[in-house]
C-alpha cells in the first residue's frame, strides 16, 4: 500500500482526500439520510474520517465527531481544521444509527487497550450499523489478528487496496460486506494479490479424451477417500480420470475406470496425479509416494502423503510442478519436517513454498496460495458449511482435475478453489461431501 501511494506522485494530502470522499458516499448512500457518528483517531485513519464527515455534513446528514486525542500527523491536522462542525472528545451518551470507525487504520501494530478500547465499546453499544474504515479497529492488517477485544462490523471500506486482513481469519469473518474504494492507485510491482473470480474455457473445438488430460487417483488402504477425490475429478475437467486401487470393493461408478496396479504411472499420455487421501501412513503409502514422485509428473499431493513427505522423498523432484494442499494441522507437521518457522498461515504457506520449490495450497476457512514462482494469493470466503469431513478430499480432486486438464500447478489450485466455493453456495445448507462432489458440475458450469 505504502509503495502504490509513493508510486502514484500525488501527495499524502491528494489520496486522504480521495479516500475520504469516496469513503464518504458509501456511508451517505448506506445511511440514508440517518444520523451518522464517525469516530477519528490521531492518525491518518482518523484524517480519513474527519473528511469522510465533512462530506457527510455538506450532504446535510446529522454527523458528529468524536476524537480522543488531537490529530497526530500534519494530513490529519489538515482534515481536522477542514471540517465544520464540533469534535467532540468523548460520545457523551450520543446515540445514532450509524458509527463510522476511523479510530486506528493499516498501521496498528500494539495492543488496543485502555482509553481506546473503552471508546470503542461504547460506541459499539450505542450505534446500530458499524462502518469499519480500511481495517476495523484493533485489528493486526498484516496478519489478521485481534489486537483488541474481537468486534464485527457491517461494512469495511479498504481504501486504495485490499489488505491481508480482509481475507485472513479471524479479522475476515468480522468484517461483514467488504468494498473497496478507488484511490487513483495505479499497480505497482507486488508479490501478494487477491484471486479473480476465473472464467473457465471450454474444451478447445478438437479435444479428446488425452488432450483434455489423463489423470490418475492413486488410493491406499482407505480407497473412499480417493473415490471421493475421483469422482469431484470427473466433474471438474479432466477427460479420462483413472483410480489406481488394490482392492476391487470400492463400488466406483461406471465412468470411473480402476486399475489394480500403478501401471498407468509409466503410460506416456499420463497428465497429472493425485495422491494422498485415504493413503495411509504405512509401508504402502511410502512405496505408493515414492512411485508417484518418481514417474515425473504434475501432482497433487493431500492428505497422508503429507504427512509421509520429507527432504528424501522430494530429491530430485521437480517441485514446481507440485501442488501441496494441507490444512493446518498438515501444514504444521510440513513446516516441521522441513524446518519451517513462522507464527503466521501465510508465512508458513510462504515459508515450505521457500523451502521446497513446490505451490502450496494452505486450506481452510481463509484459502491461501503460494506460488512457486514466488507471491501469495489469497480468496474470498466460502461457505461455512464447508467444515464437515471429506471437502478437502473434493478440493484435492478438483485441483488435479484442472491440473490433468492444462498442467499448470499454481493454475490448478487457484481454480480449485473457485470450483470448491462456487460448488459450496450450490449445495446449500448441510451437505455431504458426496453432495459437494455431485455440484462440482454445475459449479464449473457457473465458472465458464
Amino acid at each position: 500500500m505504502r509503495a502504490a501511494e509513493a508510486a502514484s506522485g500525488a501527495s499524502e494530502w491528494e489520496l486522504m482526500q480521495r479516500a475520504g470522499a469516496g469513503a464518504a458516499e458509501w456511508v451517505r448512500r448506506v445511511a440514508a439520510g440517518r444520523a451518522v457518528t464517525v469516530l477519528c483517531g490521531p492518525g491518518n485513519n482518523g484524517g480519513d474520517g474527519y473528511v469522510i464527515a465533512e462530506g457527510l455534513r455538506v450532504a446535510g446528514l446529522d454527523v458528529a465527531v468524536v476524537a480522543p486525542l488531537e490529530p497526530a500527523t500534519e494530513s490529519a491536522r489538515k482534515a481536522r481544521s477542514g471540517y465544520g462542525g464540533e469534535v467532540a472528545r468523548l460520545p457523551g451518551g450520543r446515540h445514532a444509527p450509524i458509527l463510522v470507525d476511523a479510530l486506528f487504520g493499516f498501521g496498528l501494530a500494539r495492543p488496543l487497550v485502555g482509553e481506546f478500547a473503552k471508546l470503542l465499546e461504547e460506541a459499539r453499544a450505542t450505534h446500530g450499523y458499524i462502518i469499519a474504515i480500511d481495517v476495523p479497529s484493533g485489528i493486526e492488517s498484516d496478519t489478521g489478528a485481534w489486537l483488541g477485544a474481537p468486534f464485527a462490523c457491517d461494512l469495511t471500506l479498504a481504501l486504495g487496496a485490499w489488505k491481508r486482513a480482509h481475507w485472513l481469519m479471524p479479522a475476515s469473518a468480522a468484517m461483514g460486506a467488504k468494498r473497496l474504494v478507488d484511490i487513483g492507485l495505479g499497480p505497482v510491482a507486488r508479490s501478494e494479490r487477491l484471486s479473480p473470480r476465473p472464467r473457465l474455457n471450454a474444451p478447445a473445438a478438437d479435444s479428446h479424451k488425452y488432450r483434455r488430460g489423463l489423470l490418475a487417483v492413486v488410493a491406499g488402504e482407505m480407497p473412499g477417500a480417493a473415490l471421493l477425490s475421483a469422482e469431484a475429478a470427473l466433474r471438474a475437467g479432466a477427460g479420462y480420470v483413472k483410480l489406481l486401487s488394490a482392492r476391487d470393493d470400492c463400488n466406483a461408478p461406471p465412468e470411473l475406470v480402476v486399475e489394480r496396479d500403478l501401471a498407468s504411472l509409466a503410460d506416456d499420455r499420463l497428465a497429472a496425479v493425485l495422491l494422498g487421501p485415504g493413503l495411509g501412513r504405512g509401508d504402502i503409502g511410502r512405496e505408493r509416494l515414492g512411485a508417484v514422485l518418481d514417474a515425473a509428473r504434475p501432482v497433487v499431493l493431500d492428505a497422508d502423503a503429507l504427512n509421509l513427505l520429507d527432504w528424501d522423498a522430494l530429491e530430485g523432484v521437480a517441485a514446481h510442478r507440485l501442488l501441496l494442499t494441507p490444512h493446518e494441522g498438515e501444514l504444521a507437521r510440513l513446516c516441521d519436517a522441513f524446518g519451517v518457522t513462522a507464527d503466521s498461515k501465510f508465512a508458513r504457506a510462504a515459508g515450505l513454498r521457500d523451502a521446497t520449490g513446490a505451490n502450496v495450497l494452505a486450506k481452510g476457512p481463509d484459502n491461501c496460495l503460494a506460488l512457486a514462482e514466488g507471491g501469495l494469493v489469497f480468496f474470498p470466503a466460502a461457505s461455512s458449511w464447508l467444515s464437515v469431513a471429506g471437502t478437502g478430499d473434493v478440493l484435492a480432486g478438483i485441483a488435479a482435475s484442472r491440473l490433468a486438464h492444462h498442467g499448470d500447478a499454481a493454475l490448478a489450485g487457484e481454480e480449485a478453489v473457485w470450483i470448491h466455493r462456487e460448488a459450496a453456495r450450490i449445495a446449500g445448507p448441510a451437505f455431504t461431501a458426496g453432495d459437494l462432489a455431485r455440484a462440482v458440475r454445475p459449479a464449473l458450469v457457473a465458472l465458464l
